[in-house]
């Protein structure tokens, strides 16, 4: 399918051959009992490399196919409450440290019961203190805010 009539040739190794016309090129390819195939369309000449096809594709699929595994960022979420202690939330900040450190974001979330949601401003020292504990991987993507009975604040790794 190739419609140049003269091309650049590279060999399977990866060595430039030289210029010669399509038919040339192919009746090479032929007898190496390989594929010519077109890697630069767009150069003067095109650029053309012998080379096993089925191969080819095959590993190009397999890069594809590579290149799409990853981690894609997940929302992990931390409950707290306004009376949680200090070892408990030194436990809490330390998972979520690890959550950042996989490329995660987290969530914190404050809940208050009753006459807990008096003092809101438990909620929001209680997020400074997580802050503050986390300063060094974290900064905050989304402010601490209210919800109904819940107080959210979202962290990011830096």
């Amino acid at each position: 399918m190739i419609r140049a009539r003269e091309v650049r040739v590279i060999s399977e190794t990866g060595g430039q051959i030289g210029v010669f016309p399509t038919e040339e090129a192919m009746r090479m390819a032929d007898d190496l009992g390989l594929d010519l195939v077109e890697v630069a369309a767009d150069a003067r000449p095109p650029v053309c490399r012998i080379l096993d096809y089925g191969k080819y594709k095959y590993e190009q699929k397999k890069k594809s196919r590579a290149s799409g595994k990853g981690h894609t960022t997940k929302l992990k979420g931390i409950r707290l409450k306004p009376a949680t202690g200090d070892h408990d939330l030194a436990t809490k900040t330390n998972r979520a440290r690890q959550f950042l450190e996989a490329g995660d974001k987290v969530q914190f979330t404050v809940i208050f019961r009753g006459r807990q949601m008096a003092r809101r401003d438990l909620g929001f020292d209680l997020l400074a203190r997580v802050l503050k504990l986390l300063e060094e991987v974290a900064k905050v993507e989304k402010t601490p805010h209210m919800e109904g009975n819940r107080m959210h604040m979202i962290v990011v790794r830096k």
